[in-house]
């Protein structure tokens, strides 16, 4: 596993490292201002300088996130099952699950304020309506994708609802909503830093707005350098996951 992934991503490391350099070439040559376009070497100095003070950022963005994807991962595939079992509940709230989407989050984000105040509720609420979408969409998509002969076969040999869904369906599904669990995994990290501008006390958003409100451009690079590194982060653990409880999908596929 550790040599495929060395093989697979050594092309992305390369056209980064490419892009780092030709940015610190021009930056020098230039002589951009590190207040308007930092080079890579500063705000590399400036995340080396500035660990002490960001890493209680870091841990309260990193809290923030896994907790609400964690809320919203439960929520979106138990939102998926019900709406999967119960056909009259699917037709009457799938439309409302689609439209809730329309909702911008920057427009959402001061009414939750207004209605739950300054604490961690109104932040969780925005990264679990952010993460709840993909998973329960990929899911209920999972569950319709079920081969119907083999749910045909079950039924026959005298299967219940239950039965078919716990034996079939579910595990049929799981390619599906570990799809939207990545998804929602890359989210929660950027929904955190959003939810952290509605007034928190500590975080990477509370971080970037204190640092571009003082124009120091290196430490903005450092939260975004950060929270791409996040979602990496996440998205390799889910990947990780999935691929210890998915064993029985054939490789590739």
């Amino acid at each position: 596993m550790m040599k495929r992934a060395v093989k697979r991503g050594w092309k992305p490391a390369v056209v980064l490292l490419t892009v780092l350099l030709l940015w610190e070439i021009f930056s020098s040559f230039f002589q951009i201002p590190e207040w308007l376009l930092p080079a890579p070497s500063q705000i590399w100095q400036a995340g080396i300088g500035g660990w002490e003070e960001f890493r209680p950022h870091l841990t309260a963005t990193i809290k923030l996130a896994v907790l609400g994807f964690v809320l919203g991962s439960l929520f979106g595939i138990v939102t998926a099952c019900c709406l999967h079992l119960l056909p009259l509940i699917r037709e009457a709230f799938y439309p409302l699950i689609i439209l809730s989407q329309n909702i911008p989050i920057i427009v959402l984000a001061p009414l939750l304020v207004i209605w739950f105040g300054f604490g961690m509720l109104p932040k969780l609420i925005i990264i679990i309506v952010v993460c709840f979408f993909p998973i329960a969409v990929a899911a209920l998509d999972g569950f319709r994708q079920t081969d119907a002969n083999l749910k045909h076969y079950m039924q026959m040999a005298g299967a219940n609802r239950w039965q078919v869904f716990q034996k079939l369906e579910w595990p049929y599904a799981l390619p599906s909503v570990f799809s939207g669990l990545k998804i929602a995994a890359t989210y929660s990290v950027m929904s955190a830093v959003i939810a952290e501008w509605l007034g928190a006390g500590e975080g990477i958003g509370v971080y970037m707005t204190l640092a571009s409100s003082s124009f120091q451009t290196d430490r903005v690079f450092v939260a975004i350098a950060y929270i791409m590194a996040l979602s990496l982060v996440f998205f390799a653990f889910i990947n990780l996951l999935e691929r210890i409880m998915i064993k029985w999908r054939p490789e590739g596929s």
